[in-house]
């Protein structure tokens, strides 16, 4: 009778020194659609704070996967993530519109799942899917009333686009074209995809200048693609603010460029708010505890009057 004891007593001794007892935190698989993003990158920091914030033995590990822009792979990351059984899901989709495949594998597996920055296109998602956004539209909404009050009502704006595959690019500029209805003297005199870089923001906006456009504004829908745009206007021997520049994020070299006069504006998207929502969410569901479905973290307007605020 004493040989079970012992063997007993030696194999709890071995789950404890292999770390069996942090065996009940929950592993949650987290594909990002892209590592080099810079607003996503504080958005990835984010949430690892918020998962070492809880206590050891009741708390969440988070495995990061970089989906590198590609549906493919994302969806290959979440197979694997429900192949590992983790807890939980928590998915920055590459492309907003085709999110269908990564929906139905993650709850025919029973396992919750949770977008997070991006919201699937489609209206209604099903139960044990939850959604921590941003309303896009109103950023767009916030940047345009800005600097259409700045232009006085007249004059000429371009806009540089995010990824076209992303319907934040899509909600965003709708915001802006949405308060333009009001400002007929305002108009648009070119639009084009910077895919949030601030190299492609800078190309676009010094093809513009070099072939002679002339504009009042540019409408960036990220803070990297409008600091791009400062930098060719700079490189162009354009006076300081003589184009308003309006960005979104509120990332820190946002809040600096704005500082400095190189941005005009910007409306800030809360990467902490939106970390907190996505993993607490996540925890939550995978503890059977009670969520919103839509989770919405606010936008906010940054000027050179209240930037210090956000800093």
């Amino acid at each position: 009778m004493k040989t079970p004891i012992r063997f007993t007593a030696l194999a709890l001794s071995m789950m404890l020194a292999s770390g069996f007892a942090t065996a009940a935190d929950l592993k949650v698989g987290v594909s990002m659609s892209a590592f080099d993003d810079t607003f996503l990158t504080y958005l990835r920091e984010d949430m690892d704070k918020q998962a070492k914030s809880y206590p050891k033995g009741d708390g969440v590990q988070l495995q990061f996967e970089d989906a590198r822009a590609d549906v493919v792979k994302q969806l290959s990351q979440v197979e694997n993530f429900i192949s590992q059984n983790v807890d939980a899901i928590i998915v920055n989709p590459v492309d907003t519109a085709s999110t269908a495949n990564i929906i139905k594998a993650a709850t025919a597996a029973k396992i919750p799942l949770v977008f997070v920055n991006r919201r699937p296109d489609q209206k209604d998602l099903p139960k044990d899917v939850v959604a921590v956004t941003s309303d896009d539209v109103e950023a767009g909404k916030l940047q345009m009333q800005y600097i259409a009050e700045k232009l006085g009502g007249k004059g000429k704006i371009v806009i540089l686009l995010g990824d076209l595959a992303n319907n934040s690019t899509t909600n965003r500029t709708k915001g802006v074209k949405e308060v333009l209805a009001k400002y007929p003297g305002i108009k648009i005199e070119q639009e084009q995809t910077g895919i949030w870089l601030r190299d492609k923001g800078m190309t676009l906006v010094n093809d513009w200048l070099t072939q002679g456009r002339e504009f009042n504004a540019v409408l960036a829908n990220n803070d990297e693609m409008a600091i791009g745009a400062s930098m060719a206007l700079k490189s162009a021997g354009k006076e300081k603010g003589s184009v308003l520049i309006a960005g979104v994020d509120g990332t820190p070299d946002g809040l600096s460029a704005i500082t400095k006069g190189d941005m005009t504006v910007s409306a800030f998207q809360d990467a902490k708010g939106q970390a907190v929502g996505s993993v607490e969410a996540a925890r939550k569901m995978a503890k059977h505890e009670p969520v919103e479905q839509n989770v919405v973290i606010p936008f906010q307007l940054i000027t050179p009057d209240n930037v210090k605020d956000f800093k």
